[in-house]
């Protein structure tokens, strides 16, 4: 019988998100009887150890017992656990520099990592993750900027509120100006984006209404990676190709950017895409983006006002297109920036309840169908104290030869 445990989150600063609910590990124990969950201890988690009692699980200060230990941020390297089974997101699959000396730990300690960030399925796609609540409110937080600059409506912080439903109640208090959207990207954060933009009941326009006609009505358009950037030599092939071929593309944004007021940044960003719009971009006569929500936060990056992340507590800034520097987001020359990059930490009950579901779905079963979809061995980046075939790539990163 597998035993999983609940670990406490100790990173700073604090995450009250948690990867089951009192409801969600409910749900495992209704499906798979055979399963033993203990949760440890926490002061900090979105749902309190007395509710997780409540719903039948056992509270404990240590956890040294249970084999799999379910977690969502890095853990420190002194709360590591020799010879356990971790899951949790590492944030070294791109061999980030501040997370190395974790890695090795994670070696020496003969631990097996799964990150959550690979678990994929045969084709390569994500199947968990905190992007739908990344996208929700990041659209919000562009929407609270939107009325601190223009002083034309004040919305609460995010993280003040007690759940999605909430926010949902405050939003719907607004009266929108006749702003026109765009947002980037599809996937998971792209619809979280979305689904705020649906609830303000903005109307969604085509890429050729958007470009092309006025609106007494605040409109959005959301667009994919093939109506954001063309190809160099002026063919139009497919996704796969802009994919494949990166290089071969440049941007096509900025005649979205002429008519745009507010801009939601929600694509996935991949080595050697075009960026969206440069600094250069943003000095132009034609450029008219007065809010940005850049959820995606890659810095210095494909949206060139992201000079930083902002913060849960201080989330929004100013860019000054022409000094390319920081300024106070009122200021009548300033691009304001939301930048935050930890979002879902704002919804920590809905975002823990929605990754308990997926992860209900897509792992748990591989621990008692003999991990009969690969799910498992292709998000195991640790065994027997190396690397795995599949995360190899990684060894100069952990001998510190990159």
């Amino acid at each position: 019988m597998t035993t999983f445990a609940i670990i406490q989150e100790r990173k700073t600063p604090p995450d009250r998100r948690v990867v089951f609910s009192p409801e969600g590990l409910q749900n495992i124990t209704k499906q798979f009887p055979d399963t033993s969950i203990k949760v440890e201890t926490s002061p900090i988690r979105v749902f309190t150890d007395q509710e997780y009692k409540d719903a039948g699980f056992e509270v404990v200060d240590t956890i040294a017992d249970s084999e799999v230990l379910l977690g969502v941020k890095e853990v420190p390297i002194s709360a590591l656990i020799p010879n356990k089974k971790y899951f949790f997101f590492s944030h070294t699959i791109k061999k980030q520099p501040y997370n190395r000396d974790l890695l090795r730990a994670i070696l020496e300690k003969n631990i097996e990592l799964y990150d959550h960030e690979v678990i994929v399925n045969e084709k390569g796609m994500r199947l968990i993750g905190f992007g739908r609540y990344a996208g929700i409110v990041g659209a919000y937080n562009g929407f609270r900027a939107l009325g601190l600059k223009e002083g034309i409506f004040s919305l609460p912080k995010a993280e003040s509120l007690v759940d999605k439903a909430a926010m949902e109640q405050e939003l719907d208090k607004l009266n929108l100006p006749n702003i026109r959207i765009v947002l980037t990207g599809k996937g998971k954060v792209g619809q979280g984006a979305k689904e705020i933009l649906d609830h303000l009941k903005i109307k969604e326009v085509t890429v050729e209404e958007y470009l092309t006609q006025t609106f007494d009505e605040p409109v959005y358009v959301n667009i994919d990676v093939l109506e954001y950037n063309k190809r160099k030599d002026g063919q139009v092939i497919d996704k796969k190709d802009f994919y494949n071929n990166p290089e071969a593309y440049e941007s096509d944004f900025m005649r979205f950017a002429a008519v745009t007021d507010y801009y939601i940044a929600g694509h996935f960003y991949g080595d050697g895409a075009p960026y969206i719009f440069t600094r250069e971009d943003a000095k132009s006569d034609t450029f008219n983006i007065k809010i940005v929500a850049d959820v995606s936060c890659d810095i210095d990056g494909p949206v060139a006002c992201t000079i930083r992340p902002s913060t849960i507590a201080d989330p929004i800034y100013g860019y000054d297109p022409v000094t390319e520097s920081e300024i106070d987001y009122k200021d009548p020359k300033a691009i304001v920036v939301m930048a935050v990059d930890n979002l879902p930490c704002e919804l920590p009950k809905d975002a823990s309840e929605g990754f308990g579901e997926m992860f209900l779905n897509h792992v748990i079963p591989a621990f008692f169908d003999g991990d009969a979809n690969g799910i498992l061995e292709r998000a195991r980046m640790t065994k027997d104290g190396k690397l795995t075939e599949r995360y190899a790539y990684l060894q100069d990163y952990v001998d510190g030869k990159e």
